[in-house]
């Protein structure tokens, strides 16, 4: 299916200019030294840009976290056993997680999508069936997935944003939850970007040495047999990718064609953005980096986006805890935008002219 005939990589407007302008004139005019609120004043301006509104606010912010299973486990990729996956799904809706405690520092919704756990899940769990299957395969040794199932996935996270915006969603925060799917992750990136595989593995969950080095040969060889073509995004995602990126790189689509500003966590959603720019160049407009991850292969990706990271903490946990922590520091920046007086109307002298003597 060529990505040309799928409209959700074709329609995704642009940064609004006139409201980017705007907001910016604004700024200049608010009651402090020009610039002196750093990077606050530009995330402003940035979702003036990216929503339209001159003056932005986030008052219903929803973290969508995408989980799903990984056949590449079965190389020892991972420090703990898959089960964790469905098990850390069930404790994100618990409320016992750090994403939900963070969620709750902030008034936002939590939507947890399994797009993919190798088990069933309790059917009174509040989470969001949208499973593609019950794990990828093994990578390593074949696709991941097919390129349907790769598109179901991404048609699957965007119909979740869409419902989740017309519920009142104006600021999406990704996390996700895989066993297995740094490495995942890594496959991807060093395939789009054509990075040697060492450049790209890190550590994930925390494995060691010789985990580190059964990580890095299983993503050679997951790219020495599926030959994922890096001028296919698609492509790559099917053959070496996972459910729940997947679906995510749907979540940034649905966002951004719905001007919904889209946090990104850390290493495995910024891999999902990657790939939805490849899709779709316009999405990354929506895209705000959270933190800096200690992955090795999160620098690369931010800097391939082209996006600064607003904090850099040594996290590594991943669930969307990064995104929920600078949600916090969005909200607060567009509150200033917006409630901060401007100088005529505090009565407040402007700077004296350059030339003053």
């Amino acid at each position: 299916m060529p990505v040309a005939k799928l409209s959700w990589a074709t329609d995704i407007p642009a940064l609004d200019r006139v409201a980017t302008a705007t907001a910016r004139a604004r700024q200049a005019r608010l009651t402090k030294p020009a610039g002196s609120l750093g990077r606050l004043e530009e995330l402003a301006i940035t979702l003036a840009g990216i929503t339209g509104d001159v003056i932005p606010r986030v008052m219903t912010p929803v973290a969508i976290i995408g989980a799903g299973d990984h056949g590449v486990t079965a190389e020892g990729v991972s420090a703990y056993p898959s089960a964790v996956t469905a098990q850390m799904a069930l404790n994100f809706v618990a409320g016992g997680a750090a994403v939900s405690v963070l969620a709750r520092q902030v008034g936002a919704r939590v939507i947890v999508v399994d797009f993919g756990i190798a088990t069933e899940l309790p059917a009174d769990a509040a989470i969001l069936r949208r499973k593609i299957g019950f794990g990828t395969r093994n990578f390593a040794n074949g696709p991941a997935m097919s390129y349907a199932e790769a598109v179901a996935a991404i048609e699957a996270g965007i119909g979740i944003v869409n419902d989740a915006i017309d519920d009142g969603a104006d600021l999406i925060a990704l996390g996700e939850m895989g066993i297995g799917n740094t490495t995942a992750s890594s496959a991807i990136v060093a395939a789009l970007l054509e990075r040697p595989p060492a450049e790209v593995v890190g550590r994930g969950t925390g494995i060691d040495d010789a985990g580190l080095t059964r990580k890095i040969g299983a993503v050679e060889s997951g790219l020495r047999v599926n030959r994922p073509d890096p001028h296919d995004p698609l492509d790559t995602l099917a053959k070496v990718g996972g459910f729940e990126i997947a679906g995510l790189v749907g979540v940034i689509l649905g966002a951004a064609r719905r001007r919904c500003p889209i946090v990104l966590d850390g290493f495995i959603t910024t891999a999902a953005a990657l790939v939805a720019r490849r899709l779709a160049p316009p999405a990354a407009y929506c895209l705000v980096a959270s933190h800096r991850s200690v992955e090795i292969g999160h620098t690369i990706i931010l800097d391939a986006l082209g996006l600064t990271p607003l904090l850099d903490l040594q996290l590594r946990l991943g669930e969307g805890s990064g995104a929920l922590l600078a949600t916090k520091i969005i909200v607060s920046a567009c509150a200033l935008h917006a409630e901060m007086a401007t100088f005529d109307e505090a009565g407040v002298s402007g700077r004296l002219a350059d030339d003053a003597g």
